[in-house]
């Protein structure tokens, strides 16, 4: 019974386009990269330098060279084919934890710039990754298409932080490597190079298609689209704290690396065939609903932490956390690019302006959250950047579930306009 349901998901994956299988796969094994990245980059610059605020500093150099890397990418697109971008992208991820590596102490600029070349990396792959997800996909598929990527990714999430967690502290507990904890770090940069490569090499089988050479720099948008922006902007503030708050949560009140793995992978075991049969039974309609449900998670996760503000409540908190990330990831995504298939089409412009336009408004959330968590580390204290800041940080990214309702609302009626202007 179970391996002939297992046969019927695997027909069923085959049945969708070659460029969509392929985007996929990519992803699956890139997305074995990401939570080394954003969970031992955060313990790395904590084991190794005494000021919290660095954490938050490489995440904002981070988030400040995704944005630029956009606007290179939108030209580069007219000369470069977009697989060679996207592979570009994932090699540069392990380019910028060996720089990392290889600083002799973590000072502000040392650490700045290393996240500067690991936002040059997400920039292209998020640049690519976007317009490729808007151009093998279509607005019925992209449910399926988000939940099985969210699946591959939480699937990930599990193995993932357990092995490398458990690898970092079995190193420092048995002494291994001469007891230094720093050459198990070095081991999993390596890894992240190795599996980039492989990434990069798969993506070339999709046979991907550039975009159209036309201008992507705009100013002036459609309302929709403007609106977009906005829930954008509550989305990257909340990024702002989601990359960097659990990791120093986690060190800072349950325990060591080894822990981060085990909480990520029991909360994730969890989630995982949920948001595959999420992605696999919802459509369209349930959009809104499954936003809403992931920020509820978000601010009770947020409350649980702000009220116990201990051990039990930093578990608590993951729990939701992992629960809502794909939740909102599932939501959000989908309504992103249903909304740029119809103001591309409206205003008769490149898609690609529109994923540039929209890294802007993310940036503008994220810069807002990560500049608040520093001043407040630095000039308040990290007690209240951990406990309090957090809750306020949620309950404003929930205000983006009547944002999200007002502009499918939009949508629709604009849909029911063109209905009846059709020639019957």
């Amino acid at each position: 019974m179970m391996f002939s349901k297992l046969i019927k998901e695997f027909t069923f994956f085959g049945s969708h386009p070659k460029g969509m299988r392929v985007l996929l796969l990519t992803n699956l094994i890139y997305g074995l990269v990401g939570p080394i990245i954003e969970l031992f980059i955060g313990a790395y610059i904590m084991r190794n330098s005494s000021d919290i605020s660095l954490v938050v500093i490489f995440q904002l150099a981070v988030y400040t060279g995704i944005p630029l890397t956009f606007m290179i990418n939108g030209f580069l697109l007219n000369r470069i084919k977009i697989a060679w971008l996207y592979s570009f992208g994932m090699l540069l991820s392990g380019i910028s934890m060996f720089a990392m590596m290889t600083l002799q102490q973590l000072d502000t600029m040392g650490v700045f710039l290393a996240g500067l070349i690991m936002g040059l990396s997400y920039g292209f792959f998020w640049a690519n990754r976007d317009f490729l997800a808007l151009n093998t996909t279509k607005d019925g598929t992209r449910n399926y298409y988000y939940g099985i990527e969210t699946f591959f990714y939480t699937m990930t999430g599990i193995v993932v932080p357990l092995a490398a967690g458990a690898f970092i502290g079995a190193t420092d507990k048995n002494g291994w490597f001469g007891g230094h904890v720093n050459t198990a770090y070095y081991i999993l940069t390596a890894a992240v190079f190795v599996m980039s490569m492989f990434a990069s090499v798969l993506v070339h089988r999709g046979e991907f298609q550039n975009p159209k050479r036309a201008p992507f720099l705009f100013i002036k948008f459609d309302r929709i689209w403007n609106k977009m922006l906005g829930l954008a902007s509550l989305k990257g503030l909340a990024q702002g704290y989601i990359v960097t708050a659990p990791t120093m949560l986690i060190l800072s009140l349950v325990g060591k690396e080894g822990s981060l793995g085990l909480i990520q992978g029991i909360a994730a075991a969890v989630s995982a065939i949920l948001l595959y049969v999420l992605g696999r039974v919802t459509g369209p309609k349930h959009r809104l609903l499954i936003y809403g449900i992931g920020c509820l998670l978000f601010v009770a996760g947020a409350l649980f932490n702000a009220a116990l503000y201990s051990a039990f409540g930093v578990i608590l908190f993951m729990m939701c956390l992992l629960f809502a990330r794909p939740l909102l990831d599932i939501a959000y995504f989908p309504i992103q690019l249903k909304v740029i298939d119809y103001v591309a089409e409206k205003e008769k412009r490149n898609e690609f302006s529109y994923i540039f336009n929209h890294e802007l408004g993310l940036y503008l959330g994220r810069l807002f959250g990560c500049g608040l968590f520093i001043v407040l580390a630095r000039y308040v204290s990290e007690y209240a950047a951990l406990r309090y800041a957090l809750l306020v940080i949620a309950v404003l990214h929930a205000l983006g579930w009547f944002m999200a309702r007002s502009i499918l609302r939009e949508k629709e009626l604009a849909d029911i306009n063109e209905i009846s202007k059709a020639p019957v």
